[in-house]
């Protein structure tokens, strides 16, 4: 999630520490700019509960883990430095437990939403698909059982559009695959992908 930009520029640095210590509000940084985050949608946080569950489930006492929307994601290239919050995050090559962020993701979910959309299927998609580690970036709508799958082969991201709720998304650098039954679990879809207005912080 992601919304309202803050036009403050500041070093890496200096954004972990006024993160760590700051308020409430999570902000992402964008190669010196910060950005406030948005409020979420009971909708967008069933959706993403449900990918954690199922890939808890299925992670149980293996190296690889999920981590939620909480756990930054750093990016660097080219002398540029990104941090995220992901919705969501599978990590097999963790950093150090005292870290605030990952490195190495091996999976990224982001759960579309209105303020959201150009960051995720643009900014962000460019910027994952340069992690070295990363297999897939999933991102899926909220309101119809609709999901873009980036998926790593042979070095280049292939794209694949999987809908439908009896669709299956397979993930086989994990050992592990979601059901969209199961990540829409309890939700309501609509007609279309209407979105509804989430609250920005200031």
């Amino acid at each position: 999630m992601s919304g309202a930009e803050k036009p403050d520029y500041i070093g890496a640095d200096e954004y972990l520490i006024q993160e760590g210590s700051s308020s409430e509000i999570k902000h992402e940084y964008v190669d010196g700019w910060v950005r406030a985050m948005t409020g979420a949608t009971n909708r967008h946080n069933r959706v993403c509960i449900n990918c954690t569950f199922q890939l808890m489930k299925q992670l149980q006492g293996k190296p690889c883990q999920p981590c939620n929307s909480d756990t930054k994601v750093r990016i660097e290239q080219r002398g540029l430095t990104r941090f995220y919050y992901p919705d969501l995050q599978v990590v097999c090559d963790p950093n150090p437990e005292s870290d605030p962020f990952q490195d190495h993701p091996k999976l990224i979910i982001e759960i579309l939403s209105a303020s959201t959309r150009r960051y995720d299927l643009d900014e962000k998609l460019f910027a994952y698909t340069q992690i070295a580690s990363l297999d897939y970036y999933i991102v899926l709508e909220q309101h119809q059982p609709i999901a873009i799958v980036l998926r790593r082969i042979d070095g280049r991201f292939a794209r694949e559009l999987v809908e439908g709720i009896n669709a299956i998304i397979e993930l086989p650098s994990l050992s592990c695959k979601l059901a969209l039954r199961d990540i829409y679990d309890g939700v309501t879809f609509t007609s279309s992908n209407v979105q509804e207005a989430e609250l920005l912080y200031e």
